[in-house]
């Protein structure tokens, strides 16, 4: 028997358990997800490194920026969304549907953590404080975009592509050079990240086509969605190659060269894994397929990125 959607009623997975207020702030913002996208902003203090020293005290204050950064989008993004995800069977149990948290709980939680990330920001150096109202401008929009345009994924992987941007010039306080080395990695996370998204996105490509919603899955189909997808992975895999063969390290040995290189090979085989879970005519393995194949991705390609700066650096 095929299974083309979650049972109704079902809730989100990757929720940690208990009712304290913690617990469920955490969940209330998915915070397992940040595994997503934080390696890559510690990629970003990584490859700043070859050229700038790095502190404990800078990496501290480049985790409160995205973790907060991060909460801000997050905790917008379900008070925008409150009464869509009501009327959801997948995500009617979220908090602020279900009642676990108050809008006025969420809405002061939205104020403190957008300004935590501009201190931190403005702790790290000031062409990061400048770019920090952009950076938070363009990441709470993002929970408007389903509203006009079925490109949403792709406004959500920019977003993330902020991480690897910002960790650099948090060390550096400049932009790369070459020029190029930065825009490729986050066009590598752009199209990593929105491949993901459209098939996060496929629990939902009817009720978002019922209820006037834009996505790719919507517009284009399960089907669809899941060759644009493969074609957005494809292209991830091309820019993480391009950053590779810039020698984001310097000059190093044939041994760590190849470490990076493997790295990538990593990427590509993950992301072919990710899509044999995914069949038009079975999303019983979405779950999978999203979190634990991307939660590799990310935190096996920074553990060989610092293995490889550390082989590099002796």
């Amino acid at each position: 028997m095929t299974s083309m959607a979650p049972p109704k009623g079902a809730r989100d997975g990757q929720l940690l358990r208990g009712q304290s207020l913690p617990v469920r702030l955490a969940n209330f913002v998915k915070l397992p997800h940040t595994v997503f996208a934080m390696p890559f902003a510690l990629v970003g203090v990584i490859f700043a490194s070859v050229t700038a020293q790095v502190t404990l005290s800078i990496v501290g204050w480049v985790v409160l920026a995205f973790t907060s950064a991060r909460f801000a989008a997050m905790a917008f993004n379900r008070l925008v969304d409150r009464d869509v995800d009501a009327v959801n069977p997948r995500t009617k149990m979220r908090e602020l549907p279900a009642g676990t948290l108050t809008v006025g709980q969420a809405r002061f939680s939205i104020v403190l953590t957008s300004a935590l990330f501009v201190w931190a920001s403005w702790m790290l150096n000031p062409l990061c404080f400048a770019l920090s109202p952009i950076a938070l401008l363009w990441v709470l929009g993002y929970s408007y975009t389903k509203r006009f345009t079925r490109w949403s994924h792709l406004w959500l992987g920019l977003g993330l592509s902020i991480a690897p941007v910002g960790g650099y010039l948090a060390v550096t306080g400049a932009w790369s050079d070459p020029w190029w080395l930065l825009c490729v990695l986050a066009l590598a996370v752009v199209c990593w990240s929105g491949g993901f998204d459209m098939i996060y996105a496929l629990q939902d490509a009817e009720f978002d086509r019922a209820h006037g919603l834009h996505s790719v899955p919507s517009t284009f189909g399960v089907k669809g969605a899941i060759g644009i997808a493969r074609t957005l992975h494809v292209l991830a895999v091309v820019c993480f190659a391009a950053v590779m063969a810039a020698h984001p390290l310097g000059p190093v040995s044939p041994v760590v060269q190849g470490m990076l290189w493997a790295a990538v090979a990593g990427i590509a085989g993950m992301l072919l894994w990710e899509h044999r879970l995914v069949k038009a005519d079975d999303l019983s393995r979405v779950d999978a397929a999203f979190f634990t194949m991307n939660g590799i991705i990310s935190l096996g390609f920074l553990s060989v990125v610092l293995t490889a700066r550390l082989l590099s650096a002796a």
